[in-house]
């Protein structure tokens, strides 16, 4: 396989030459001919140069097939073994080899070497099982690095055979696959899975593209692996139409962190997004946020009255302001307003002054419209249901015709054509004037969502744009929250925000751009303009350039965590969905979200009426027995009645419980020191929200294996060992506490630590009372 791909790389680079050629032709078809193929050959040629671990990963051993048809990919088409296969008393010979690897490797007579794992040929690798085993009879996972094979495990499906490889018995060697997978230490980026891609699994990978697939799957049932490699799998099945962009959505920065290694390794880079919740508005705001409200907070900014609230803010950003009042703090719950990252407050925005009248000079008169007929203009021009600075034309030619009013009264024009031509001269003399200008950029300025959310920090103006939307200690909490947010609005923005500015976009529209076209002098003497290649014109553009042109629409949406979705977030992803194909994989178990109802109506909002295709992946393939159980005890409580997915393994370590002492940090250090002495891979310390930032200086000095985390950020992680710091405290946080502890509770696939404190009431062993039978 090695030889035949060090032969390809020799034909890329044969053609990256060939192409750098065509650019001495110095015709336009040449130089266009030249970016086509040196894009192309590049790309080629950065897939085979690229170093995969396990890059040839499985292999399966069949028995003679039904009928001698061969698919594209050169495999025997058969799924069934052939009436003969198997002789009277169990002997079979081994009918077919098929090699599987992270792509398609044919040799020079375009026979398969290695088959892709995304091909028809290669689903019996994941799809064959003792009870189905199809004319699978062995299924072998090679782990290499490099050419350098490490190691070999085999699955025997059919044991009951007497089966023969080329005269010799088939041999069968290590412990079972998917067991070795699964004993392998950890690091703070996901693997693929797909040497170890389970049957149930597969058929959601494998799924028909349309409409909507919807995953259900508790944790460590392998949803957000499945989700990526259903990705790489749509992009293989039809490169056409997936090309045109994959968008996957993730809970929280650290997911995408952990996660973005995959598709690369599977070969697939460049057509797939992956992006946080927090950074999903980029594109459309400028907006990236990886910081919590907290829960009274984010409960508001999440609901879908919001959409009203902001419908309203944008039309009333336009007004004069209302002088922004500090109030002190009050003693009512929740109105000490902060960030769970402690983020200092900013001052309150003043705003700019908005004009009363606007008076110019047009034919030698003074025209004045005072403050009641600008306000009614205002009115009439806001009566419009387009976006608001889309409404910025209809309110100057309002303005234009009051002031035509004035200076036609008493006048008259008996030919049309006089006429008309008298009020383009009338409009072309009002609209030079200094006056008239200045003034309609004061009065209707073109707004942007940052500065409309900064102008929601102003209690007094929110609570008129909120009235019966929000109740009064709702609008106190949200402006108390934008105060950190300067008069153009900028300043941190907490992930909830980000949803509330994607909306502020789609509501005020695109700000009027003036279109500048920069001519070279040198273009005018020849007349000639320079072909360019593509790679030419973007060479000198900024990050923000490349960020202003990211697409806002995708051909296939993948939501990872979607239990996890406000309402306000379901309408920002949805937005980039409107013409795609979805995958949505979740599970209500784990949901952080409080209003679950509210939520579903959003999301059936967002995907419309779709057909949709349900699965749900059963087996925990993540924690132990002995880490599920005490899990378990906390989703008894969250969801009453729900059934948990069934660890297939047990490792005998029983989870540690202890109680920490006067000094909490010392005590969280000395846990994390134990699992660090424990395990070779990774360590995860889960604690409360507001206590994350302390959590790092705890654990300062540990080394890059042991991470803290807050529980919010801790969703779809995994660690070797996992510290759970004062559950009681998780439970606590919101409504959803108990729904979060259980996401915690599940991260790890060998240790797990509980430390309580004196709120979560231990007893003698240590056990806290929310974990206790």
């Amino acid at each position: 396989m090695y030889h035949r791909l060090e032969e390809k790389i020799h034909e890329a680079e044969f053609l990256m030459d060939d192409a750098a050629r065509r650019s001495q032709v110095g015709t336009p078809g040449a130089l266009a001919e030249r970016d086509a193929q040196v894009f192309r050959a590049g790309l080629h040629l950065n897939r085979l140069n690229n170093e995969f671990e396990d890059f040839l990963f499985g292999r399966i051993d069949l028995l003679r097939g039904q009928d001698g048809r061969r698919g594209p990919d050169g495999a025997f088409t058969s799924v069934d073994p052939a009436e003969d296969a198997v002789g009277e008393g169990g002997e079979a010979a081994i009918g077919e080899t098929l090699h599987i690897g992270r792509l398609g490797v044919l040799d020079a007579d375009y026979a398969p070497l290695v088959i892709d794992w995304r091909a028809p040929a290669a689903a019996p690798f994941y799809r064959a099982t003792p009870v189905d085993p199809g004319r699978v009879v062995r299924r072998r996972v090679i782990r290499s690095k490099g050419r350098k094979v490490l190691g070999v495990e085999d699955d025997l499906l059919r044991p009951e055979l007497s089966v023969t490889l080329d005269g010799d018995s088939l041999p069968v060697v290590g412990d079972g696959a998917l067991m070795a997978a699964l004993g392998r230490a950890r690091s703070h980026t996901m693997r693929d899975i797909v040497a170890s891609i389970q049957a149930e699994q597969d058929l959601v990978i494998r799924a028909p593209a349309g409409g909507v697939t919807e995953v259900t799957g508790g944790p460590g049932t392998g949803k957000t692996a499945v989700a990526l490699h259903r990705a790489a799998y749509l992009l293989y099945q039809d490169r056409r139409r997936y090309a045109g962009g994959i968008l996957v959505v993730s809970p929280t920065p650290l997911l995408v962190s952990y996660t973005e290694g995959v598709l690369p390794s599977l070969g697939e880079e460049g057509q797939v997004a992956i992006r946080a919740l927090g950074s999903l508005a980029e594109d459309a705001a400028g907006a990236s946020a990886d910081v919590y409200d907290e829960p009274p907070v984010a409960r508001v900014k999440g609901s879908l009255r919001m959409v009203k609230v902001l419908r309203r803010a944008a039309r009333g950003a336009l007004e004069a302001p209302v002088p922004a009042v500090r109030q002190g703090r009050g003693a009512e719950s929740g109105d000490d307003l902060r960030l769970f990252d402690d983020e200092p407050a900013g001052a309150a925005p003043a705003g700019p002054a908005v004009p009363a009248s606007l008076r110019v000079v047009a034919f030698g008169r003074t025209l004045v419209l005072e403050e009641a007929e600008l306000r009614r203009i205002r009115n009439a021009a806001l009566g419009g249901t387009a976006p608001v600075n889309l409404l910025r034309p209809r309110a100057r030619r309002l303005l234009l015709d009051a002031l035509w009013a004035q200076a036609a009264a008493g006048r008259s024009f008996p030919d049309p054509e006089l006429a008309a031509e008298e009020r383009r001269a009338f409009d072309e003399d009002v609209t030079t004037e200094d006056s008239f200008t200045c003034f309609l950029d004061a009065w209707w300025p073109a707004l942007t969502p940052r500065a409309v959310l900064a102008a929601m920090s102003d209690e007094r103006r929110l609570g008129r744009w909120a009235r019966r939307v929000l109740n009064p200690r709702e609008v106190r909490l949200v402006a108390r929250s934008l105060r950190r947010l300067d008069e153009r609005g900028r300043g941190p923005l907490s992930v909830h925000d980000v949803a509330l500015l994607d909306e502020l976009d789609t509501v005020l529209g695109p700000q009027p751009r003036a279109r500048v076209r920069q001519v070279d002098p040198q273009d005018q003497l020849t007349g000639l303009d320079e072909v360019t290649t593509y790679a030419d014109r973007t060479a000198g553009r900024g990050r923000r350039d490349r960020k202003a042109e990211e697409r806002t629409d995708y051909a296939h949406v993948i939501v990872d965590e979607a239990q996890d979705l406000t309402p306000m977030q379901w309408r920002m992803v949805g937005r980039r969905g409107s013409n795609a194909t979805w995958t949505v994989v979740g599970d209500p178990a784990q949901s952080s979200w409080s209003d679950p109802e509210e939520a579903q109506q959003a999301r059936d909002e967002a995907l419309g009426r779709r057909t949709r295709r349900s699965f749900e992946l059963t087996v925990n393939y993540r924690n132990p027995s002995e880490v599920a159980e005490v899990a378990s005890k906390v989703l008894a409580l969250a969801m009453p009645g729900t059934r948990p997915p069934v660890a297939v393994r047990s490792t005998g370590l029983v989870p540690r419980f202890a109680v920490a002492g006067p000094d909490l940090g010392a005590s969280v250090r000395a846990e994390a020191e134990r699992l660090l002495d424990e395990v070779d891979g990774t360590v995860g310390v889960v604690v409360p929200m507001g206590q994350r930032q302390r959590a790092r200086g705890w654990l300062k000095g540990l080394g890059d294996r042991v991470v803290a985390l807050g529980s919010l950020e801790a969703k779809g992680l995994e660690y070797d060992a996992t510290l759970v710091v004062s559950p009681a405290a998780v439970a606590d946080e919101s409504p959803a506490g108990l729904r979060v502890l259980y996401v915690a509770l599940t991260r790890a696939t060998q240790r797990l630590t509980v430390l309580s404190a004196e709120a979560d009431l231990p007893d003698a062993d240590g056990v806290p009372d929310l974990l206790r039978d």
